[in-house]
């Protein structure tokens, strides 16, 4: 079992007094049920509907009372209706417009019901279906493949996960980025983990790769709406993988005839079913960072392990010793955009990265981090200080003095200037500590 850091999220939320129904989104097999099944052994009742299935969806079509759902659902999973700490799970609720609507009756008239509900597709099947859940009256949580530190604990390498988390891995640096590199090269989808964990085998991996990659190419009925959009999300899918970590262009993508149009179209709604995101740039350097949607974005799938199987370079992941080799270093720039993606649970969380407004000038920073009320560059790069050119000129423009490096080295602190004569604090990040990038950068910057 793997133990997800959501968890805490969930026991947070269970001891509110202003709780809200949870809904739980998130791609398929994420581990989104697990997680709820697990968290269901800290109340004395759980009560697990599967709206795909008739009898439990009827019930929603049966009674708009929610007083009288409650009983019904009570007697229809064979439990005595009594007042304790009592879990209902709804999941795959998007097959049910009538749960949707109901949500905000848990809320306002049946609160001591502790309600999560989750569902494939949520963001798709809402869109296609005209499917609207009660504003205000439910929170969202977002669950992503599995971060470094779960899939540390996945493996049973809990003590130096533990290390991790408390920032004391600087004396065993090469065992732990060792760790990160097997982390990289499998990626976090649960499944994959935990037959990892079992094996310690990539090519046992295969079949579960296989199965995961027909299984969104299953769904890609439900995500489209007529034959054209089916075919290039069905082609995104095929081939996308090879331009994980590019800048893209919509026009002709993959080596296609499609347009500009019909392409973002079909991307914008595998987005939806939280497969991908298109990251666009911005030319801020300090807050807010707003994007300019007009610019080539950048595409980050969910899950890297998923990216080195279907693209092919598994091997060459598997034999490094440092992974900014792989791939002109595109492999270690979105492992470490899936970790920025897992330090929160909001579904708003958008990868930014940074590009100089200026005509002729290729100046690129990976990704900028919102930090208080900073804006923080982080450029993924080996060598020495002086290379960080792009990261030199964010900093002439930013109205403050502190940036991260991320790297295959240990921690370390670096008191540089730029070419210009600017003094910055540079903080040289090891890989494994991104997921932490908070606690980082409490303990390093002062405002």
């Amino acid at each position: 079992m793997i133990d997800r850091l959501a968890t805490e999220y969930l026991r947070d939320w269970k001891e509110r007094n202003d709780r809200k129904p949870l809904v739980l989104r998130g791609a398929r097999q994420v581990g989104k049920t697990t997680l709820v099944t697990e968290f269901a052994r800290e109340y004395e009742i759980f009560l697990h509907l599967n709206l795909e299935k008739n009898d439990d969806r009827q019930l929603f079509e049966d009674y708009d009372d929610v007083q009288e759902l409650i009983r019904a659902v009570f007697v229809h999973k064979r439990q005595t209706l009594r007042d304790v700490p009592t879990l209902l799970f709804i999941d795959e609720i998007q097959h049910s417009k009538k749960a949707v609507a109901i949500l905000r009756y848990f809320y306002e008239e049946a609160n001591h019901i502790h309600l999560i509900a989750a569902g494939s597709l949520l963001e798709t099947v809402i869109d296609m279906r005209k499917i609207s859940f009660p504003v205000g009256r439910v929170e969202y949580l977002a669950l992503r493949p599995c971060s470094f530190l779960e899939f540390l604990n996945g493996t049973g390498e809990t003590f130096d996960a533990a290390l991790v988390r408390t920032m004391e891995a600087n004396p065993v640096h090469s065992r732990i980025i060792k760790l990160f590199n097997e982390y990289t090269l499998v990626g976090g989808m649960p499944a994959v983990v935990v037959k990892y964990a079992e094996k310690r085998d990539v090519l046992s991996l295969k079949p579960i790769f296989n199965s995961l990659l027909q299984s969104y190419m299953d769904d890609v009925e439900k995500y489209a709406d007529n034959a054209a959009l089916l075919k290039i999300i069905r082609s995104i899918l095929e081939t996308g993988w090879y331009s994980a970590g590019s800048i893209i262009t919509f026009e002709k993508f993959g080596g296609s005839s499609y347009s500009s149009k019909e392409v973002s179209a079909a991307f914008q709604t595998v987005q939806k079913a939280m497969l991908l995101e298109l990251a666009f740039p911005t030319s801020a350097t300090q807050l807010p960072l707003m994007q300019n949607f007009r610019k080539h974005p950048k595409l980050l799938w969910f899950d890297t392990g998923l990216v080195n199987f279907f693209s092919g370079i598994q091997r060459e992941v598997f034999s490094v010793k440092d992974i900014q080799e792989v791939w002109r270093g595109r492999i270690a720039e979105h492992i470490v955009a899936q970790e920025l993606l897992t330090i929160g649970e909001s579904l708003l969380t958008k990868r930014v990265f940074w590009k100089k407004d200026k005509h002729g000038s290729d100046a690129e920073v990976d990704f900028v981090y919102k930090y208080e009320s900073l804006a923080i560059p982080i450029e993924v790069k080996s060598g020495h200080n002086s290379k960080l050119k792009s990261l030199h000129q964010f900093m002439d423009e930013a109205p403050h003095r502190f940036a991260v490096r991320v790297w295959s080295g240990p921690l370390s602190i670096d008191e540089v200037s730029t070419p210009a004569g600017k003094p910055f604090t540079l903080i040289n990040l090891p890989f494994y500590y991104v997921g932490i990038l908070e606690k980082v950068l409490e303990r390093y910057i002062v405002l």
